[in-house]
């Protein structure tokens, strides 16, 4: 049996694509209630943990999760971006006190998984001009693992949605003579809109305001601000109407022949807008997490505007199974 404890594990997304590469989740570590509840109604058999994770990490893991250290096969999960201080000249483990992902690195020191899993945002890469990351790197190193990295492109496995996240995995050094980790191959399949939203179940949204959605019925599928009147577009746009750039999140309708661009934690949002292809307005909460790879089962808890921020924040299902595939692979190795 492969085990796996998910941390900041929101609506489950990761956690989910992790199941469903053949691991067993012995633990699931959240402090946001909505999500709690989400992934209670779904997988009640995870063990939620709903809180702080600072209030975990003040005791002994091992007892928490009835495991002696080595035994964990996966600790996975995405900590929130955040600078560290830099009280030392080679920054790590001790620098990163005070934030989330100091949490995540005594997991790691204290349950010592064969291998992790530790997934952010593409900017992580260049956050306080790189610091922030190599400081997670020197706390990996720290904490005896080798690192492999790469960005990935959901779009490139099974997912209708551009959407790029940092893929950071880890291997503990004593198992790299048996053990290697090589990221998926892109798939050929490159899936649009309209390969994922045919026959969606009906379910909420947050409809825009009559002046907008008038405005998104001038706009063709696939277009945005510059497609319509430039005095209907100006007196929408207001100050971003002087803005350099191309502004092309703006008024921005998709198309059925093209993916999503990353969805987003709120339906509606000025200068990144998602309007529906065929209608003038923004994608239903089912719709959104089709788009995420959720399959139409998995039940999302809380008001509209919670629901919408848990798709928004999750990793897309696909992307998540694909890179974890390779962490199973990785494992039968040794």
């Amino acid at each position: 049996m492969l085990r796996t404890i998910e941390l900041f594990a929101g609506a489950g997304g990761l956690a989910l694509g992790v199941e469903r590469a053949g691991f067993k989740t012995i633990g699931a570590v959240e402090f946001d209630h909505d999500a709690c509840e989400t992934l209670r109604a779904n997988r009640p058999e995870w063990n939620i943990i709903e809180d702080d994770i600072a209030n975990l990490t003040d005791k002994d893991l091992t007892e928490i999760f009835a495991l002696r250290p080595g035994e964990l096969e996966l600790l996975s999960g995405g900590a929130p971006c955040q600078a560290f201080s830099y009280a030392g000249k080679r920054l790590g483990f001790e620098d990163t006190r005070g934030t989330l992902f100091y949490h995540y690195a005594i997991f790691l020191r204290q349950l010592k998984p064969k291998m992790f899993l530790f997934e952010n945002v593409r900017g992580l890469l260049t956050h306080d001009k790189g610091r922030t990351y190599q400081t997670m790197l020197n706390t990996f190193f720290d904490c005896e693992y080798n690192i492999f990295r790469k960005v990935l492109n959901a779009w490139d496995y099974d997912t209708a949605q551009k959407r790029e996240r940092l893929i950071t995995i880890g291997i503990r050094r004593d198992l790299l003579a048996k053990m290697n980790y090589e990221f998926p191959e892109p798939r050929e399949y490159k899936p649009v809109l309209r390969d994922v939203l045919q026959d969606v179940p009906e379910s909420p949204y947050t409809p825009y305001g009559e002046k907008k959605r008038k405005l998104f019925e001038l706009v063709p599928p696939g277009g945005y601000w510059r497609d319509i009147d430039p005095v209907l577009a100006k007196d929408y746009m207001k100050s971003c109407w002087e803005m350099e750039g191309g502004r092309t999140g703006i008024l921005r309708r998709l198309s059925m022949d093209e993916p999503s661009l990353a969805v987003l934690t709120s339906p509606s949002q000025k200068q990144t807008e998602r309007c529906h292809p065929l209608e003038a307005r923004p994608f239903t909460i089912r719709e959104n997490a089709r788009i995420q790879g959720f399959p139409d089962d998995w039940e999302f808890k809380g008001s509209i505007g919670s629901q919408y921020k848990q798709i928004g924040n999750a990793v897309p299902v696909n992307l998540a199974y694909y890179v974890a595939l390779q962490i199973k692979k990785a494992l039968e190795m040794k």
